[in-house]
Parts: structure tokens; sequence; C-alpha cells
């Protein structure tokens, strides 16, 4: 097979058999859409979705030393996990920049798993196993050990109570547990990039496609739907989390990303990017670079990402994500703008839409938050 040739889940010929509109994402086919992409957002929101997030990177890190090498190599703190619990990090470059935006699960004592984004999962990789140096630890790729399944939406407990003997209920968000789900082993975790409760579950490959059918089969009566990566980008863009590549670069330090809380200074050690991180935080205390802000459209012109931001004729920003909002049923973006028009309300910004200046308004993140 060639470098070129894209990856296929263990899925890949259930979505074609499903209709899946298919598309090339961080070298995987992945389904986009398998019909109404506003159809699918709306399900998530209101009953349940299916998706299949197979190209996620997991990287495994076990060994005496785990928890210590990742305190190392990562901005959190990951000795202070509890086994089975989970962490939202990132891992940074020496200068500070993200090099990626990740979840850590502390499996066991010794254990660790690390997901990245499909499109970083091979950087995050090389990263940890030249940062592993000196550490009594193993890094060990295990995205082919994996396919990652995710129930997102406001009926998704329910749909997997069914199929589980699980204390779901017990499950706290960030949190993971071994489990049978229909009968198949899995790490349930209570995660997700919808705004929703909703769950991941880690599976052998080879027991993707049965799971996949026993969710959709309990899913019948509660209206689940089968969901691609577009619904997807929505429903993370209205619950103002950041995608990797839109707001989150090696070019942005956390404290540039309004994501400073993630950095935690007062573990023991040195960790890689601390000193530049330290200067970071400083500056954002006191002269704040760009923030990162919502926009919402007063007309139906839909901002992209690349697209300049602009009060007084004057560009003060650039947009980073922006898309039709099913929610909210106007266009929708997230932008680093001047701290001078960051505050919820500003008057007269817009975005440039191929040469017009659109009126949009200043809105804190994010666009949309569940009722609990």
């Amino acid at each position: 097979m060639s470098s070129t040739e894209p990856r296929r889940t263990a899925l890949d010929a259930l979505h074609r058999s499903l209709g899946a509109t298919m598309t090339d994402f961080a070298g995987w086919e992945m389904p986009l859409r398998y019909g109404s992409e506003r159809d699918e957002h709306n399900a998530v929101r209101t009953r349940a979705g299916l998706f299949d997030l197979s190209h996620m990177g997991e990287i495994t890190v076990a060994g005496p030393a785990a928890a210590a090498l990742l305190d190392h190599a990562l901005v959190g703190n990951i000795g202070g996990v509890k086994p089975g619990r989970a962490r939202y990090t990132m891992i940074c470059r020496e200068d500070g920049g993200i090099l990626d935006d990740l979840i850590v699960y502390r499996l066991g004592e010794t254990e660790f798993m690390v997901v990245a984004n499909a499109s970083n999962a091979r950087t995050v990789l090389d990263a940890l196993v030249e940062r592993s140096a000196g550490f009594d630890a193993e890094v060990r790729d295990d995205r082919d050990a994996y396919a990652l399944l995710a129930v997102q939406g406001p009926e998704s407990p329910a749909i997997l109570a069914s199929l589980t003997d699980a204390d779901l209920n017990g499950l706290k968000y960030y949190a993971g547990l071994p489990a049978a789900v229909a009968g198949v082993p899995a790490l349930v975790a209570r995660t997700g990039y919808t705004g929703e409760d909703g769950f991941e579950l880690f599976v052998k490959p080879e027991h993707a496609v049965e799971l996949w059918q026993a969710l959709t089969k309990a899913g019948e009566g509660a209206g689940l739907v089968p969901c691609g990566l577009s619904c997807r980008d929505t429903l993370r863009l209205e619950a103002g989390m950041p995608l990797y590549g839109n707001e989150l670069s090696t070019d942005l330090t956390p404290f540039d990303a309004g994501l400073g809380r993630v950095v935690k200074f007062e573990k023991e050690g040195d960790f890689v990017g601390r000193a530049a991180l330290t200067e970071a935080a400083e500056r954002a205390a006191t002269q704040p670079p760009r923030v990162l802000v919502g926009l919402v459209a007063e007309g139906r012109r839909v901002p992209r990402s690349g697209y300049a931001v602009v009060a007084g004729g004057e560009v003060i920003g650039q947009v980073t994500s922006g898309a039709p909002s099913p929610t909210l049923g106007k266009p929708i973006a997230m932008a680093y703008v001047d701290a001078a028009h960051a505050a919820p309300g500003t008057e007269g910004v817009g975005v440039d839409i191929r040469g017009s200046h659109e009126p949009y308004e200043v809105v804190a993140l994010p666009f949309y938050k569940r009722q609990k």
C-alpha cells in the first residue's frame, strides 16, 4: 500500500453501505455525512448520534515512571489523575507552541492512554518517544489496536445502559471504565466533542462492526442516527471547543488560545516548555494578545477560516472556524480579535466576506451550553 493511500477504519464498508459521503481527513477515509448534516446535528442535540472516530491516535504509555514521563512531556499534572479518570491537556514545544491538544486516560497506576488528534498522532508519538529518554517507561503506538465509536446526545445514557451492566450513572464526566457493551470488551469513557452528554467506546477493530450494529438497534426507538465529521464540526463549534489547525497551532501557546488553565506550573519538576510558558502567562496577564471570541452573524453570509475580522476600516482579527449554526439558526464563527474589541457586545465589528464587511455581534463562548 502506498503512503498516499488513505487509511480506512474497521467500519469503512459499513459506512459505504449506509450511503455515507466519504472524505479524506488527516490521511483517513472518513464519513462526512450520511444524509443531511443539519438533521445529524439536530439528532445529537435532541436525541442521539453515533460516530466513528477510529482515526484518532491512541498511544499507550506504561511503566514505573509513566506518570513522571507524562508530567515532563505534557503541560498538565498527569501524575495527579486518579486511575479511571481522564484529563484534557496539551503537548507543547520548548517555545510554548501547541503541538496538539490531548485527552489522557489513566488506566492503572502505571498505565496511561494518550489520545491525539488524527492529524498530529505521528508528531505526538515521536515527541513522546523522544521525551521518554531516561524514564523507566514504554511509549507504544496503539493506533491500530483500537476502533473508537462515540454515542453522543441526551438519549445516549439510556441507549448505552440497555447494552451494558456498567454503572453509567456513577461514571463521571472525564472518567472511563472497562466494561462489556453488547458482549464486546470496551473502555467506556464519558467524554465527547459535541457539547452534549455522551460516551466514547474504545474497542478492538474486529469488534467495531458488531458494536455499531448493536448500538444502532438499541437506539432505534430513541431516534439515534449515524453521524459524520461535518456535524461533529458544527456541534463542537457551537460548544466553543477548539480544533487543532484552526484555534490551536504551533504559533500559539495555551495562553494565547485562552486555555492557560491547562498549564499546571505547580507540579513538581521541569516540563517541556515551562520557561516559555511562564513568560507567556505573564504577557497574557499584562497585555493580552488577541482573544478568542464568538461572533454571531446579523445577516445570512457564512464566515470561513482565514477571513479577516474588521472594525472601523481596520483588520482587528481573523476567523478560525465558521459555519451555519443549526441550533442558533444563524451563521457563527470563532475568531481571534484584538483585546480592545473582545468584550461581548462590542459595537461595529464585522467580517470581510469577499470584500463586503458583514456585521457580526461579539459574544462570549460557548454559543451553546446544554441544560444539566
